[in-house]
């Protein structure tokens, strides 16, 4: 049976169209490979690409989407709310059908190795695929940000997985790995103070004491005038969005502000979205199954 893997690569473009209709024109010209989706954020200026396919398919796609990033985005120029170390900054590969964990981290390294060799970007292995302990969590890996990479590199605890010992000059590092499906998910508050939005954050992040399946900071979208909480949720099995939504909602009520939206960004698992659902309307008794379209494929 034919492996089925997700990619959700992040770039640092999120403004200029053009670059970000290359990207995912490159992308889309490999073989055996399905672009989802294709979310970009102005205010973030990072754009997220949904793919699935095999090992074969999702490297030759990988290899197209850093050529053009590497030639079209320079992060000496890059202006965003979102942290980054990379003109391609993350890659996460996740199993999704006939695919193991293991499988994911092999294609994470083979895909390293790659794009360090062809491109000259040095490559730190993260989550199921780190090398070591330190390396595992993806914001450990960005600290300092693309403008800190020359001086932190020099500690040898730094020293890529893949690549050269200094970070490439206007593509800096990439993050790439294996993970277990992620939710991102943002909260948007009826303020223009984003110091409310870091002390949510902080509050429901499992850094700071807050919920175990957590990552979450506080950025303005400066476009909107809106302060918003972005959040990762690694694992909503766990910590339902329901909980998180609830709490921020809370948090927030605390300094007289309201929640004014939130999005998802990228895909979602539908069990996901049904559990929010059931959670907010009070659902007695309630089946997936109930679902009409669910209930349709089954009987197919």
């Amino acid at each position: 049976m034919q492996r089925v893997i997700e990619c959700v690569p992040n770039i640092s473009e999120g403004r200029r169209t053009e670059v970000v209709s290359e990207a995912v024109a490159a992308v889309g010209r490999a073989h055996r490979v399905r672009v989802l989706d294709v979310q970009s954020d102005k205010d973030h200026n990072r754009s997220v690409l949904t793919l699935v396919g095999d090992e074969v398919g999702l490297k030759e796609a990988l290899m197209g989407l850093f050529e053009v990033a590497t030639r079209r985005i320079d992060l000496r120029a890059h202006e965003g709310g979102h942290p980054r170390v990379g003109a391609v900054d993350v890659v996460p590969f996740i199993p999704i059908d006939g695919a193991t964990m293991a499988d994911c981290v092999a294609l994470a390294r083979e895909v390293g190795a790659a794009a360090a060799e062809r491109f000259g970007i040095p490559v730190f292995l993260y989550e199921e695929a780190a090398t070591a302990p330190h390396r595992r969590n993806l914001e450990d890996v960005r600290r300092g940000q693309f403008e800190g990479l020359l001086d932190r590199m020099k500690d040898p605890a730094w020293a890529p997985d893949f690549g050269p010992a200094r970070p490439h000059a206007s593509a800096g590092v990439s993050v790439i790995g294996a993970r277990m499906p992620l939710i991102a998910y943002n909260i948007n508050l009826g303020t223009a103070d984003v110091e409310v939005a870091k002390r949510i954050a902080k509050t429901i992040r499992h850094s700071s004491g807050g919920y175990r399946y957590v990552k979450a900071m506080g950025v303005m979208l400066e476009e909107r005038r809106v302060a918003q909480v972005s959040i990762n949720m690694t694992d909503f099995k766990k910590t339902p969005l329901h909980r998180v939504f609830e709490t921020v909602r809370g948090e927030a009520e605390r300094f007289g502000v309201a929640i004014v939206g939130s999005e998802i960004v990228g895909l979602v698992p539908t069990e996901a979205l049904l559990d929010t659902a059931a959670h907010f309307l009070r659902l007695e008794s309630f089946s997936p199954s109930q679902v009409l379209e669910r209930k349709m494929r089954e009987d197919d």
